[in-house]
């Protein structure tokens, strides 16, 4: 068993690699910051559904993804060992509002439209173009 350092970089990374190899789905081990990010891509249409199975030691995030959209485009942007924060005049459109970023703020997971419209800024987690 290996320690993983960046949980969230870890569930881009199983997610980028199972839709390369064409899988209609993906598993992850469970945390509620993973739960919580799957839930708003599902919420904004880039995933089809999230589930979280087994039991509370061994909890596993099941991720499908939606058949009509094309691959995610999953870029990490803040990382262990450099933070990322904005505030919301400094945040910028994603592929001028095609795209989304998603950012942990006081207020919870949000994307970056919501931040802008809130005025909030937080910590930009990751890209999905």
């Amino acid at each position: 068993m290996s320690i993983v350092s960046d949980p969230i970089g870890d569930l881009l990374t199983r997610m980028r690699n199972a839709q390369a190899a064409r899988h209609a789905s993906c598993s992850a081990p469970h945390s509620r910051l993973k739960q919580d990010l799957c839930a708003l891509l599902r919420k904004e249409g880039w995933i089809a559904d999230m589930c979280v199975t087994g039991d509370v030691p061994k909890r596993t995030i099941e991720v499908t993804f939606a058949p009509d959209k094309p691959r995610l485009e999953l870029t990490r942007v803040s990382k262990p060992g450099r933070r990322v924060y904005r505030s919301s005049a400094d945040m910028k459109p994603v592929l001028s509002g095609f795209g989304a970023a998603v950012l942990s703020t006081s207020q919870g997971l949000m994307t970056d439209k919501e931040a802008r419209a809130k005025r909030i800024g937080g910590e930009v987690l990751c890209t999905i173009a």
